[in-house]
């Protein structure tokens, strides 16, 4: 089978009007290390970061530093002993913690850190931060690159991830929503969002994976959830090779579906990004735009959509595709060549804005990508209806979440004006 990649001219904007954009980014982030030899690097937000203020797309949203997730927060889905031993270990003291450190599966893929608890709080702040936004209307995408972390379990560290920011972030959402979607395009299986939603019909988890001796070994088409969460677990499981069209071809159909009969207001997508071609760890044939049409796909709909990052190995590729997709979020198609960035040196040979795919083989026969999406609807028809949901009180935010409409002259803080106020400071198109 010949890989197939997506024309340039295919990927067009989906916009239904001027989506409002906050994007959190914090600088500090990049400063902490899995370890030399570890595939996880967290330079890879910094680079992202550098592309997108270089094409000059802060221009377009409004960015913010998301206050650091409090204990408290992160206990809302962890177990109070994990979190509290996330925050007392270091390199220094592991020996005193060697059982805990068995119990709660840190070590050979989730290491002990220098700053590893600051690291998960900036994560885990993110996601929810962008989540309270879009709660209160103030934007209608958030976007927070350090988040994305879906293996983490309750009370276990899992596949480089520690806290589940995605989970804190869809409870944040329930607060307000009715039902949330989950999409997880990373190559591996999203197991501990999954997990977090296995029992509920107020979130749908659908995830498009590699499976088959991969890890985390999870995610098979007959699970589809349990109890009130029957059916509204979805999982899409992949092989070897799956290019561009392939993908698209599967992505569509079942995001299309899923929105008619299940009707989410609020999607959170995992922008995972080992599911290009050539990433270290991962084994899917997508370019930059291949993957790219899923975020603009989900978008065309217009629901308010918080986008996390996740995983993604060969970093420069990473960076690359998570720029595109923030300027497709913001109605912008990015240009080709790059401009002179802090990595700049990273994007040789050709320093442009694009990941091609190889020639590997495409494993995915049509017959076998018909069994699966046969199987999926059939699942989806006890969805038809999507569940009525009775909220006799909503719960109120959490006192770091505040809403931001106070008089300006009381919401002062250190980073000059009220955030009333920064909140107005954003180009307009016709600005210059």
């Amino acid at each position: 089978m010949v890989y197939q990649q997506l024309p340039f001219d295919d990927l067009k904007v989906k916009s239904t009007n001027k989506e409002r954009v906050a994007y959190f980014y914090d600088s500090d982030v990049s400063n902490y290390s899995y370890g030399a030899s570890h595939p996880m690097k967290p330079a890879r937000i910094r680079m992202a970061h550098s592309l997108v203020m270089n094409y000059g797309l802060y221009k377009k949203m409004e960015i913010y530093r998301a206050k650091p997730a409090t204990k408290q927060e992160m206990c809302q889905f962890h177990s109070d002993e994990y979190i509290d031993f996330l925050s007392r270990v270091t390199p220094d003291n592991l020996e005193m913690f060697q059982k805990e450190s068995v119990k709660f599966n840190v070590g050979d893929d989730c290491p002990v850190f220098d700053g590893l608890y600051e690291y998960c709080s900036i994560s885990g702040g993110g996601s929810m931060e962008g989540a309270a936004r879009l709660n209160r209307g103030k934007c209608d995408v958030a976007i927070n690159y350090a988040g994305g972390l879906h293996h983490a379990k309750k009370s276990e560290a899992s596949g480089f991830c520690y806290l589940n920011d995605i989970v804190l972030g869809i409870i944040e959402l329930l607060r307000y929503h009715p039902r949330v979607l989950y999409i997880d395009i990373d190559v591996h299986h999203g197991d501990g969002v999954e997990e977090a939603f296995y029992t509920t019909d107020r979130v749908m988890t659908c995830s498009f994976h590699k499976y088959g001796e991969f890890f985390p070994g999870t995610g098979e088409l007959r699970d589809t959830g349990v109890g009130k969460g029957k059916y509204y677990s979805v999982n899409v499981p992949l092989r070897d090779g799956i290019d561009d069209t392939t993908y698209k071809s599967v992505f569509e159909p079942v995001i299309g579906k899923i929105m008619e009969w299940y009707q989410p207001s609020a999607v959170v997508l995992q922008c995972g990004g080992d599911s290009l071609s050539g990433d270290r760890l991962g084994c899917f044939n997508l370019s930059m735009r291949g993957h790219a049409n899923c975020v603009n796909y989900v978008k065309s709909f217009g629901i308010p959509m918080l986008v996390v990052g996740g995983g993604g190995y060969t970093m420069r590729n990473v960076a690359r595709t998570w720029a595109f997709e923030t300027g497709l979020l913001n109605n912008v198609i990015l240009d080709q060549e790059l401009p002179y960035n802090d990595y700049y040196e990273y994007y040789g040979p050709d320093y442009e804005l694009d990941v091609r795919p190889s020639n590997m083989f495409n494993v995915n026969t049509p017959e076998y990508l018909d069994k699966i999406l046969t199987g999926i609807f059939s699942n989806l028809e006890n969805t038809k209806h999507a569940p009525s949901v009775q909220i006799n009180n909503v719960p109120r935010d959490l006192e770091d979440h505040g809403d931001v409409e106070e008089d300006t002259a009381d919401a002062k803080d250190t980073r000059g004006g009220s955030q009333y106020a920064r909140d107005q400071l954003i180009e307009k198109d016709n600005e210059y």
